[in-house]
């Protein structure tokens, strides 16, 4: 193909119009795969910054779409390639990946500067927002869509760099939040995406818009650089204006990390009334202390208060409900789980506990406290009674040798995220029958696993309900038969006219002794708390069958079952055809599980319509003919691939801790894993490819078949390990099941060449891409209804449902000893 073809004329260097316009599609060269590594790392990299940043700007139920606004925008620039093929020609194959690369990098930039200035309050200006940082990935579908088809005798090698670069922008993105924070971060993925522009016009004639991308790569590599450096000075210029819907004010100290975002705000000098979440009404109001407020993902909110070793100064903490324990068992050994400001570790100084561990995911919460405003909190990590460890709570306990008298978690979700439901859809490792079982092994003969959470004085508080039903199903687990004789709860009333404030479990070890309940039983009516369950009352008799684990599972349309590690959503309280059946009605915005079920129809129907659209607008209907079986099968491999993939994510979250570490670690190690199949595909040859095919996903079915049935068993084998051990066990147990499904994709690929269908085979990627948009909301929709493991067995279904729609494929138009077509 030579110049008079070509619509766009001159400017373009005549001595190699033909070759470089029209690339050797047999042979790829150095500066695709690179180009491709690239994009593939930067679009990745943004996709789970952008989980990161949606659980700041907007509540942790929102944090999943950000893989499926990805995921769909990718199908869309797919769709878009094939339903413009008189402009995405090949003959300019460069030229649009190096458009569409610098485009991406471009709207990064202005669809996060965009983002920033919305105001996310109602559905409206939700969908607006979301619509705005979903541009990007259009560019980038278009993108990997045309490296990934317009070179199909190389698709297993491409196909495999896309992976890889996936996968490095999974662990690349850990050091670069950490270093530059979540802003600057956005910065770093656009110019790696400028990079990967100017990789794709390398040693092409398209000089001038090489040019754009490297003059836009020095332009972003600069401002990285500056805002860097004013992000560690805390005087950066770009950052979020809107957060949960409100606009923020000026900060002592902002830190941003894989885990959460810190935000440290007040007056350091000036007294005010002590913050208590339970104090108690008897509590005088007069006093006043120093103390400063510390917010986690601009929602949880903790105090960080000033102590200069004087412990009378804290008797404020004692009229506090959540620390109840500490009147029952004294000179003790206390565990606290998440030390927020450190008011928990204060509180068991101010009883005169023996020794305090404080236990915190979070290492920068740590330092902040310690170091950062350690002049202020005295230091508490120097205090001999005191050790503060970095460590995920449930693997530490799980391994650890103590016993404690006390283990204690208190309001370590906040009122405004549990009320609004911002946890609905998040798993949470400390609220099963399997965490519980844990922590009650590790107490002392005469210990108290003691929980605080929000409580609303309402004929039936779900929520504080489900805690009771955890904590027996938990005592039954271990072999308790009585276990209401082992639980009080208590509440206090903070705002009377809201008729909420909070509630206390005490979870003993062994039967409450009759002295013990007398002195709750005083405790209660000097400091004006209420007893709402022990063993000698209970304010409900459903709550008192629910302590002896006799009680329904269900309430109305409430969900009161224990949570497992299997099905580990403890604050979703809801059930999935509830939020079916609300979708629409006024009011109906905050549930959660309205906005899945909402999602849920919205990318069915968004998927229907990308498969329809191109289906109505291809004038040429032959051009169809053989391409059905390949609709089945790469519509299967995706959605077969994203359950799997978020089946894995959910239960790997509660095996290692947090969301931010199992996506990084599910995704690079399934992306990596599957371009290394990927890769191998490459030496099959035309005339084996169906045979090999065939072979290679049996063998897909039977590792996922024993990866389905083995899986729990690692997991719980290697619960208590420390946090390298279980992020190694994790990779591990995924890559065998990632290199298998890495063979699928490229034979499909190469099996639709053979038969002739090169031209929609960027419809083929794009039906990909939607269904696993799909998928990855049916997967959480699954796993809150059946629980994890259904997920998972519903993903190996769509696999097997791939394999006779791959061999109807291979008897549709091809022959034995056909070669592969090339592209004119």
């Amino acid at each position: 193909m030579g110049k008079k073809n070509l619509k766009h004329k001159s400017k373009r260097p005549q001595e190699t119009a033909g070759k470089t316009a029209d690339p050797d599609f047999s042979q790829v060269r150095f500066h695709v795969y690179a180009g491709l590594f690239m994009i593939s790392l930067s679009t990745l990299m943004f996709e789970i910054l952008l989980t990161r940043i949606f659980s700041v700007v907007t509540w942790y139920h929102f944090a999943f779409l950000a893989i499926s606004i990805a995921m769909f925008g990718l199908a869309v620039g797919a769709i878009w390639v094939y339903l413009c093929p008189n402009y995405f020609r090949k003959e300019l194959t460069n030229y649009h990946l190096g458009l569409s690369g610098l485009l991406f990098s471009v709207t990064i930039v202005l669809s996060f500067l965009a983002f920033i200035e919305i105001q996310i309050k109602s559905a409206e200006s939700s969908l607006l927002a979301f619509g705005i940082v979903s541009v990007p990935f259009v560019f980038g579908g278009i993108c990997v869509c045309l490296a990934l088809t317009r070179f199909p005798q190389n698709v297993g090698r491409l196909y495999a760099a896309d992976l890889a670069g996936a996968a490095t922008g999974c662990v690349l993105l850990i050091p670069v939040v950490d270093i530059a924070g979540g802003p600057t971060a956005v910065f770093v993925v656009a110019l790696i995406g400028a990079g990967a522009a100017f990789l794709f016009t390398r040693r092409t004639e398209f000089k001038k818009l090489g040019l754009a991308a490297l003059v836009w790569s020095i332009v972003l590599a600069a401002f990285v650089l500056i805002h860097a450096d004013l992000v560690q000075k805390q005087s950066p210029w770009v950052q979020l204006k809107w957060v949960k819907g409100k606009k923020e004010g000026p900060a002592l100290y902002e830190k941003w990390n894989s885990y959460s975002r810190i935000r440290v705000s007040g007056n350091l000098e000036k007294p005010e009334k002590p913050y208590g979440w339970g104090l108690s009404p008897t509590y005088d109001r007069r006093e006043t202390v120093r103390q400063i407020g510390l917010y986690m993902d601009a929602n949880a909110y903790t105090v960080i208060t000033a102590f200069d070793g004087d412990l009378t100064k804290l008797d404020y903490l004692k009229y506090d409900i959540i620390n109840m324990a500490h009147y029952l068992r004294k000179d003790g050994r206390v565990l606290v789980i998440g030390i927020g400001g450190g008011r928990d570790v204060l509180s068991a100084l101010a009883f005169k506990q023996k020794s305090i561990v404080g236990v915190e995911i979070n290492e920068d919460i740590i330092k902040t406290v310690n170091e950062k405003f350690g002049d202020f909190t005295g230091h508490l990590n120097t205090h001999p009674n005191v050790i503060f460890v970095n460590d995920e709570a449930r693997s530490y306990v799980e391994r650890s040798k103590d016993e404690y008298d006390i283990i204690q978690a208190s309001l370590i979700d906040t009122f405004a995220a549990s009320t609004s439901g911002a946890f609905a859809l998040t798993e949470n490792s400390l609220y099963t029958i399997e965490a519980w079982d844990t922590f009650i092994h590790h107490l002392s003969s005469e210990g108290i696993l003691t929980f605080s959470r929000w409580y609303a004085k309402e004929e039936f508080p779900v929520d504080s309900v489900r805690l009771v039903a955890l904590a027996s199903a938990a005592l039954k687990r271990v072999g308790i038969e009585q276990p209401q004789q082992h639980l009080v709860m208590v509440t206090c009333m903070v705002c009377p006219v809201q008729r909420s404030g909070v509630g206390t479990l005490l979870l003993s070890k062994r039967p409450f002794l009759d002295s013990e309940l007398d002195t709750i039983e005083r405790l209660s009516a000097e400091l004006q708390f209420d007893i709402v369950q022990s063993p000698r009352r209970s304010i409900n008799p459903l709550l008192s069958a629910i302590a002896a684990a006799e009680g329904p599972t269900r309430f109305e349309e409430n969900n009161i079952s224990a949570p497992t590690d299997d099905s580990p959503f403890f604050f979703n309280f809801n059930f999935l055809r509830g939020g079916f059946s609300a979708i629409g009605r006024t009011g109906a915005y905050q549930s959660p599980v309205i906005i899945l079920a909402t999602v849920l129809v919205s990318v069915f129907l968004l998927t229907f319509l990308c498969m329809i659209i191109p289906l109505v607008l291809t004038t040429e209907k032959k051009a169809l003919s053989g391409a059905w079986p390949f609709f089945i099968f790469f519509g299967a491999i995706g959605s077969g691939f994203m359950l799997i993939e978020m089946s894995q994510l959910q239960r790997l979250i509660i095996f290692l801790g947090h969301p931010t570490y199992a996506l990084s670690v599910v995704l690079f190690a399934l992306l990596l894993s599957t371009g290394i199949g990927s890769y191998f595909t490459q030496k099959t040859s035309d005339s084996a490819l169906r045979g090999s095919a065939v072979l290679g996903l049996l063998i897909l079915l039977c590792v996922l078949f024993l990866f389905g049935v083995g899986t729990p068993h690692a997991v719980g084998a290697f619960r208590g390990s420390p946090t390298p051990v279980r992020i190694l066990v994790a990779t591990g147990i995924l890559i065998p099941i990632g290199m298998v499904m890495g063979l699928a994709f490229p034979f499909g690929i190469r099996l639709a060449s053979i038969n002739k269908l090169s031209k929609i085979t960027p419809w083929f990627w794009g039906i990909n891409g939607a269904t696993s948009v799909c998928a990855s909301v049916l997967a959480v929709a699954i796993a809150l209804s059946f629980g994890i493991s259904a997920a998972f067995w519903t993903g190996f279904l769509f696999y097997a449902a791939a394999l006779p729609a791959f061999l109807w494929a291979s008897r549709v138009g091809a022959t034995p000893n056909k070669k592969m077509e090339t592209l004119p």
